[in-house]
């Protein structure tokens, strides 16, 4: 590793360069309260394949710092990475990566005409365009409700910034700032301190630092441009980041004419956690611009560019959808295909599942048929196999499938229990336990949906075995959002309440002759019919549930009522129970006389079978 001075102005920065003869130049860009040394590991990585250069910006580790404590805009950084350039990189355009700050600075390069023809690509981590930031804000605050709620929340991440910028108290936070940094780094982020990170000179860039909120805050003056550019951008997008939002980072959409997003279960300080996946990516990054063309169909990168198109949350990955032949998972596999994913289609009814694919497909989505009985052990491990084999590794597993039997506990058989218990909780078990364990294995995170039912948790006579195994979901999800967090894999339980869905129709009725369990039927469809809560609006729920990361959702009026009242007063909550038990039992009584009235009278009085 060589190292230089640089001198940019009146400061001078320390440039360090792990050289590798006749590769790209890939210049790493870091943020605050680091230095260069932030980027080690990633470096150590790159610089097998590419000339890596790094430095500390202006102000921080072995740099100097300007006379004037608010000589930090970014057009001027911008002035220092050109120094850099033209001392280090040589004439051919790098590639440029920024973290924070250093990505603030990334994109005033690339959308400036200061360095134009000078960059290369650009990879952004946690550090938007101020241009960007400006009208991402006034667009979501003009878009309604749930906007400004996104708003507000990315205000929330951003509290300290008033606090820096702010004279004397800012300064009063960052003397203590190496103090509590250390002890938050370990927490949030996983990785442990070492040598050059955090920098023994972290007080003093701490203190200089401050320059860059109280010099930069706001769009900068006298700019009407709308930070559009023509280099070509990877935003790499850590999911578990405390002070950017994924709406933040991605207010590049519709200013970056080439643009390509992927996300990583990480914290803010990714480079430091998961060097191996930020230098895989910035690699296959750097060496697709290097070759030129669009990216091959079907790799990641083809798939990271679906991602960044405006409108399509999901665009770019793979959802899997259970029961997806009808109802709530017919309308969540459509849900996911609108907002751009792709979809596989699996029900055990190969016809429903292929009616939601052909309907997916006229409209322009993308969605692959599946037939598979989630009961059936071995079956899932062939469909978890082929998915991984044929689509890759899902990023979304909505496991579904579900039945339903009614009547009382005594009356139900055996069999009954096994295919209820089969369904509608091993089957969700198999599909977290197989395709977890794919998410774990590729280490790039992904999220498990497990569809509940306000039963899980509202005591109903005669639901006994129905509502067991959704109780059992719902636990069963709650455990392994704790195990899998780590993984960066969420897990989010939803519970449905009254859906106008076809399931009721083909429940089970158990302890009845067939003529009792078919009025039953009809009743109860009638009953979800005049509801009329359409499965449309479950499967925004899911993927509200999947963007915010939720843990659980109970969707209708009633379940909410229902979840609440149960942790608040689980007597009333069995009351309600007896009481709905009583209205049945009246209910049946009434059936039974009318059809005893309507019977012909047999010769010796009986009554004739129905």
């Amino acid at each position: 590793m060589r190292e230089h001075r640089v001198r940019s102005g009146t400061v001078e920065l320390a440039v360090r360069e792990r050289e590798a003869e006749n590769r790209p130049a890939v210049v790493l860009i870091h943020g605050y309260p680091d230095t260069g040394a932030v980027w080690d590991e990633v470096a150590e990585r790159l610089a097998a394949r590419f000339r890596v250069i790094t430095y500390d910006v202006r102000g921080a580790g072995g740099s100097t710092a300007p006379e004037d404590p608010l000589d930090y805009a970014v057009e001027t950084m911008a002035g220092d990475l050109e120094a850099v350039l033209d001392a280090v990189a040589g004439p051919e355009p790098v590639h440029l990566v920024g973290h924070d700050w250093g990505s603030v600075q990334g994109w005033e390069a690339v959308t400036g005409d200061r360095l134009a023809g000078r960059i290369a690509s650009f990879t952004s981590i946690s550090g938007p365009a101020r241009r960007h930031t400006a009208d991402w804000v006034r667009g979501r605050a003009r878009s309604g409700p749930r906007g400004l709620a996104e708003v507000a929340r990315q205000a929330r991440r951003s509290a300290y910034m008033p606090v820096f910028m702010a004279p004397r108290v800012g300064e009063m936070f960052a003397r203590v700032l190496p103090w509590t940094f250390e002890r938050g780094f370990v927490l949030a982020e996983g990785a442990e301190p070492r040598p050059g990170h955090p920098a023994p000179t972290m007080r003093r860039d701490a203190l200089n630092g401050l320059g860059l909120y109280r010099a930069n805050m706001g769009r900068p003056r006298g700019d009407t441009s709308e930070g559009r550019t023509d280099v070509p951008v990877q935003i790499i997008v850590p999911t578990r980041d405390r002070y950017a939002g994924e709406g933040l980072l991605l207010s590049a959409r519709g200013k970056a004419t080439d643009l390509y997003v992927r996300r990583a279960p990480a914290g803010h300080w990714i480079a430091r956690s998961r060097p191996d996946l930020v230098a895989r990516w910035v690699t296959e990054f750097v060496d697709h611009v290097e070759r030129g063309g669009p990216p091959e169909e079907g790799s990641p990168l083809a798939r990271a560019r679906e991602a960044a198109r405006p409108g399509k949350d999901f665009g770019g990955r793979l959802a899997v959808v259970t029961g997806a032949g009808s109802g709530i998972g017919r309308a969540t596999a459509y849900a996911f295909a609108a907002a751009g994913a792709r979809v596989v289609v699996a029900d055990i009814d190969e016809g429903a599942a292929k009616h939601t694919a052909d309907e997916i497909g006229g409209h322009g989505g993308e969605a692959h048929v599946y037939q598979v009985d989630v009961a059936d052990a071995e079956a899932m491990e062939r469909f978890a196999a082929y998915v991984r084999d044929v689509f890759g590794v899902p990023d979304v597993v909505v496991n579904n499938a579900g039945i339903g039997v009614a009547g009382t506990l005594l009356d139900t058989s055996e069999e009954d229990w096994a295919r209820i218990r089969g369904v509608n909780l091993d089957g969700v078990y198999r599909g977290c336990r197989l395709f977890g364990r794919q998410m774990a294995e590729r280490g790039e995170g992904g999220h498990l949906v497990n569809i509940s039912s306000m039963a899980a948790f509202a005591p109903t006579a005669g639901m006994a075995s129905y509502g067991a195994t959704k109780a059992a979901v719902l636990q069963l999800g709650e455990c392994l959002r704790v195990e899998l967090e780590p993984l960066g894999i969420g897990v989010s339980v939803i519970c449905p309440g009254v859906i106008d869905t076809p399931i009721m129709w083909h429940a089970r009725y158990v302890g009845m002759d067939s003529g009792t369990a078919a009025e039953l039927r009809k009743t109860a469809a009638r009953f979800f019919r005049r509801r009329a809560y359409p499965p449309e609006r479950v499967a925004l729920a899911v993927l509200r549930a999947v963007r915010e990361n939720r843990p659980l959702v109970p969707v209708t009026p009633e379940a909410q009522a229902v979840r609440v009242l149960s942790r608040l007063a689980p007597g009333a909550s069995r009351n309600l129970a007896r009481l709905g038990r009583l209205a049945g039992d009246r209910d049946r009584i009434r059936r039974a006389k009318a059809r005893s009235a309507a019977a012909p009278e047999r010769p010796d009085g009986g009554a004739a079978d129905r």
